[in-house]
């Protein structure tokens, strides 16, 4: 991409606003920190929609007029959910986008059935024991079906090398397309992805699809920034923010400019919103 990294911003997922209190949960927050992330040189925004409150909004309105918002406050990629892990079944979480009346540009697949098991290595206990997020193959076909058809690109969220594998027999069969947006999972809390170590993504990568693949590295409930380097020397982009790490109580923008200050020393810079797009739509 013309050397342009892609920075993905992880705005709020299921966060609190315990250990930081910058976390943006309303449509008009999301709106204001979008805009300031881009400013800062973020080029995608990924979102979950919320209440006022801090509570889960999987709505199709709020949706909508989150990304109006967005919109109207910047040119970011908007990149929204679909009820990650929430138990939703597969129709209630396609029609939050296809009920939208303003669609995102990037919606989510997650490649395959795991369990969220968060350890917490200082207290050696598990913070839920009993977490599952279920998407079988018929689920990843009719999310990523669904999504292609209200004109949207599905992201491969790829937690694992039977992830990829996954993604590898999709395209085979011609109902993934190319090229491939994806974001690899790693993770040192979340046991079931791969360690958030260059060795962990190393092996992740060795599993890409032969195909053109536009991939982002996340770490997931963790901080990015052991791995900006590794990533970026292997040719990935970078999806990361406050829905995984507190960064020490920085806002969104300001973990995109401590991003950004590390690709400068290392001869690179932040992807624009246009670039993303064209390379999305190409």
């Amino acid at each position: 991409m013309n050397d342009g990294v892609v920075l993905v911003v992880r705005m709020n997922e299921f966060t609190s606003r315990d250990a930081n209190p910058h976390v943006p949960w309303t449509p008009e927050e999301i709106a204001a920190d979008a805009a300031a992330c881009v400013a800062a040189g973020a080029a995608v925004v990924h979102f979950h929609g919320r209440t006022s409150d801090g509570g889960g909004d999987s709505s199709a309105e709020t949706l909508s007029r989150t990304v109006e918002l967005i919109g109207q406050a910047c040119d970011a990629v908007t990149y929204c959910t679909l009820g990650a892990g929430t138990g939703l079944d597969r129709e209630t979480r396609l029609a939050t986008l296809t009920g939208a009346a303003t669609k995102p540009d990037i919606a989510p697949v997650d490649l395959g059935s795991f369990n969220l098991d968060p350890y917490d290595a200082a207290a050696k206990r598990f913070r839920t024991e009993e977490g599952v997020y279920v998407n079988t193959v018929g689920t990843v076909r009719h999310l990523a079906d669904g999504i292609i058809a209200a004109g949207v690109v599905p992201s491969a969220v790829s937690w694992s090398i039977g992830s990829l594998r996954l993604l590898g027999a999709l395209i085979e069969q011609g109902t993934w397309p190319v090229p491939v947006f994806a974001e690899l999972v790693l993770s040192d809390a979340l046991l079931v992805t791969n360690p958030a170590t260059e060795r962990g993504l190393e092996h992740l990568l060795a599993y890409l699809p032969p195909v053109d693949v536009e991939w982002t590295l996340l770490c997931a409930a963790g901080s990015i920034l052991s791995m900006v380097d590794p990533a970026v020397a292997a040719g990935g982009g970078l999806a990361f923010g406050l829905g995984d790490h507190a960064y020490d109580g920085r806002t969104n923008a300001e973990v995109v400019a401590m991003v950004v200050e590390r690709l400068e020393h290392l001869g690179r810079r932040p992807a624009t919103p246009d670039e993303v797009r064209a390379r999305l739509r190409s």
